[in-house]
């Protein structure tokens, strides 16, 4: 199997093009069409009835919380619901005001504009945001040094939905200015489950319950990892030519993945593995698990750190992070798996 296929199983890794269109094909259209997120569904919904029933925007929204819970996906859906178009950015990709004012000034009335990881916009650019989110106008300087005058631009109404994985990130004054916030939290095993059975048989892919739910739990309890797992089975099969696939059959992909029963991949295992062996499994500062695994700590911190928090096998100090009692008896009942590391 292509390397390319197996190394975009970590939700860090950038998508080709063919992971962006398939996953914009098992993408829910509709709130009601997503599993799990009651929490945050059910609010949307009144403000997406009341805003239909006003002939007005959407209030501002902010989703937040680790990468591959459905922020975006959330964004696309709320596109559909109120029946609007939607432009999708991200902070990253705005160099300058004039970028964000050229969004701004083109937006058609009532859409939305979606920026993912607004966290991290320039400063320049949150602050041009203050009077778009809470006045709708842009004031904008035009020429430079003595002939400079400012101009006053007023934008139709509109919606912008941030998506972030680092909320702390955002200023004070940007973050009052969303209307509404929502925390996105990791899945069950039964909800993704369930995606992954609404998810195989879109792709055309069948499986029983069986194969469902140890994929799940292989799935890192994130909504995009269980998406991403459907498409290597997908492969799979295609590859070997199968038609139906059993459980021996699920375990060796997963195997080939590098994926073990906890739903590590290589980098968690080499992050336990550094720190118990490297460093006696003492306390060790997030720069020198980057340093010694050269990888990028954010990575580390926003990718990998939250699940194996979740799962209680590392924990955060002041000093940097050691771990747990239970990631020692892992380490130790599968040392196969750790000591080629």
């Amino acid at each position: 199997m292509d390397d390319d296929l197996i190394d975009n199983i970590v939700s860090s890794q950038p998508l080709s093009q063919e992971e962006l269109a398939f996953e914009a094909q098992l993408r829910p259209a509709r709130l009601s069409e997503f599993v799990g997120l009651t929490n945050i569904k059910e609010p949307l919904e009144v403000m997406v009835t009341s805003a239909l029933k006003r002939e007005t925007p959407l209030d501002h929204i902010l989703f937040y919380g680790p990468p591959g819970l459905g922020k975006t996906s959330l964004a696309l859906a709320l596109g559909n619901e109120m029946n609007t178009r939607i432009i999708s950015t991200s902070g990253p990709a705005l160099a300058k005001p004039g970028d964000l004012a050229a969004i701004l000034t083109s937006l058609p009335d009532r859409a939305i504009l979606f920026v993912d990881e607004i966290h991290r916009l320039r400063q320049p650019l949150e602050e041009l945001l203050y009077s778009a989110m809470e006045d709708r106008y842009l004031d904008l300087v035009v020429g430079k040094g003595a002939g400079a005058r400012s101009l006053r631009v007023d934008l139709p109404p509109f919606t912008l939905i941030g998506a972030t994985t680092k909320p702390a990130m955002l200023s004070a004054p940007l973050r009052s200015r969303f209307g509404a916030e929502f925390r996105l939290n990791f899945y069950s095993a039964k909800e993704l489950s369930e995606i992954i059975s609404k998810k195989s048989k879109s792709a055309g892919v069948l499986i029983n319950s069986g194969i469902s739910d140890k994929l799940a739990n292989r799935s890192r309890m994130t909504a995009r990892i269980a998406v991403r797992l459907v498409r290597r089975l997908k492969d799979w099969m295609v590859v070997y030519g199968m038609e139906e696939i059993t459980l021996e059959g699920v375990d060796r992909m997963l195997k080939m993945l590098g994926i073990d029963e906890l739903g590590l991949d290589d980098l968690d295992r080499r992050i336990l593995s550094t720190i118990f062996y490297k460093y006696n499994n003492k306390t060790v500062g997030l720069n020198t698990i980057a340093a010694s695994l050269s990888e990028d700590k954010d990575t580390i911190e926003s990718v990998c750190e939250p699940y194996l928090l979740q799962l209680g096998l590392i924990e955060r100090t002041p000093r940097g992070r050691v771990l747990t009692q239970k990631a020692v008896e892992y380490i130790q009942s599968n040392q196969d798996l750790f000591i080629s590391l």
